[in-house]
């Protein structure tokens, strides 16, 4: 069984060679502002960025080509030492 993915809302920022990079996101009523692009991969049918947000934690987003639609896939709020992940 796997974890349901989270609906979110993304603006994104075309760079120079046409690429989105999402600059936020909106949560429910929560707007969290990208302050670094860790990381970022594709996978067949989606992309995938690894970001901080402006609150300070790590979140995974990726866009699903096929529906048209963005989705959280982690949160580490970077709080509890023994449980962040490496960077």
């Amino acid at each position: 069984m796997t974890e349901p993915d989270f609906a979110i809302r993304v603006e994104c920022y075309a760079g120079y060679r046409g690429e989105e990079e999402p600059l936020r996101f909106h949560l429910g009523a929560r707007t969290v502002e990208v302050v670094d692009i860790l990381d970022r991969w594709l996978a067949p049918d989606h992309r995938y960025f690894k970001v901080t947000g402006e609150d300070g934690a790590t979140y995974i987003i990726r866009y699903d080509t096929q529906a048209d639609r963005w989705e959280l896939t982690m949160f580490d709020s970077g709080k509890s030492p023994d449980r962040r992940m490496p960077q």
